[in-house]
């Protein structure tokens, strides 16, 4: 009797540790989705991508984000408990595109929030060009053949603001070789996280405006 006992209370305490450990899960995931949202976080965990693909996809939405104005971002991978040796290589491959990300200036800094999940936090888009001036990244790499010249008047003349006091920031003379330089330099940072589209050239403009209102707040 006393040993049926024993094997009630262990059952009974298995389910109530299952289910809370359930309850835990479902009020974090509540949480996430109150501080993020929809639109600040990247499930790759929902459609199972290869190690390649969720690379590709992190890597143009964290672009995307940075230059629409988004400042932490949730990044979710899974743990990797149905992979072999329960070894996620997809959440592997994306902690090390966060790590070269870093370096080209799309993330300031990450922090593990879960064995499944990334919290990141993007960097300022001025990040983007002082990135390209050390990595010095070449002009092909401006996606969708995109150049200065088919830019509207508007466009121009704000990226032409945001040159000249990127510049100015640095100490250098404002000739038009320069300016004309870091124009493209700054074009060619900021297009890579505008996906191809009618609106294209319209979030490009937001973009600048939001890197000149930026650089007031931080200068003020």
């Amino acid at each position: 009797m006393a040993r049926a006992s024993r094997t009630n209370v262990n059952s009974y305490d298995r389910f109530v540790s299952t289910y809370d450990r359930r309850r835990l899960i479902e009020l974090k995931r509540a949480f996430d989705e109150a501080r993020f949202g929809a639109d600040r976080t990247l499930n790759l965990r929902a459609s199972l991508p290869t190690p390649d693909e969720a690379v590709r996809r992190a890597n143009a939405w964290l672009r995307e984000r940075q230059t629409s104005g988004a400042d932490e971002v949730l990044i979710i991978t899974g743990r990797g408990n149905g992979s072999d040796g329960g070894f996620s290589v997809v959440r592997d491959a994306v902690e090390k595109a966060l790590r070269r990300l870093k370096r080209q200036g799309v993330v300031h800094l990450f922090v593990e929030h879960s064995p499944g999940s990334f919290v990141a936090t993007l960097a300022p888009v001025r990040r983007l060009w002082e990135s390209a001036r050390r990595t010095a990244p070449p002009r092909s790499d401006i996606p969708g053949g995109a150049t200065l010249g088919g830019l509207d008047p508007e466009t121009a003349t704000l990226l032409r603001a945001l040159a000249e006091r990127s510049l100015d920031a640095l100490g250098v003379e404002a000739s038009e070789s320069f300016v004309q330089r870091e124009m493209a330099t700054q074009f060619a940072a900021l297009i890579r996280g505008i996906p191809a589209g009618k609106d294209r050239e319209t979030r490009l403009r937001d973009a600048i405006r939001r890197a000149l209102a930026a650089d007031d707040n931080r200068t003020r």
